[in-house]
């Protein structure tokens, strides 16, 4: 099992990124996934999940009408789209993927909003 991150970066208040975490090893529609993130000096917390076959999807409320969680199952990818940005979403981004009863974390990338 493999999560590979990109789109990380340095981003203008207001801007969007859109994260991607390319898997291998497993079918990213068949399991659990999700993204994290831990902002400078605070605790790593849940943003988005996705259920298995994309049944359903929730959201952090700090983030609830701006992120959005999606999958490519042809490219096997998760997807963050991030919207509206502002300085409070700065932070190390993680996707997570539950593979039956074991857990993966991809490698993590900093987002920054800054002006």
């Amino acid at each position: 099992v493999q999560l590979v991150e990109s789109g990380g970066g340095s981003v203008l208040p207001g801007g969007s990124r859109r994260r991607s975490c390319a898997a291998s090893g497993f079918n990213v529609s068949n399991n659990f996934v999700s993204w994290h993130r831990q902002p400078p000096g605070k605790e790593r917390e849940c943003v988005a999940r996705l259920t298995p076959l994309g049944v359903s999807t929730s959201y952090g409320e700090s983030v609830k009408g701006r992120f959005t969680i999606s999958r490519d199952d042809a490219r096997n990818t998760v997807y963050l789209q991030m919207n509206s940005l502002t300085p409070d979403d700065t932070a190390v981004y993680y996707c997570y993927v539950m593979v039956g009863s074991r857990g993966y974390w991809g490698q993590g990338t900093q987002v920054t909003v800054s002006s």
